[in-house]
């Protein structure tokens, strides 16, 4: 049951980890930087919500991955 529930996160760890693989840790940093701002910008209109909010996550999660 866990697994099921945990593989969302685990698919999207992996996606960021391609990206990190392709394309370096500083650049990774960058482009999690500019999917962190792009979704806060998205999100603060309504209908922009539902795309903002998983590019914030995406963009943490590529921003976390190249630091660490």
């Amino acid at each position: 049951m866990a697994a099921v529930l945990l593989w969302p996160f685990k698919v999207v760890w992996n996606l960021v980890a391609l990206v990190l693989n392709l394309t370096g840790r500083l650049v990774a940093i960058l482009i999690g930087l500019l999917l962190v701002l792009v979704g806060v910008a998205l999100t603060a209109t309504l209908v922009g919500a539902l795309i903002g909010v998983p590019l914030v996550v995406f963009g943490a999660a590529l921003v976390l991955r190249g630091l660490f």
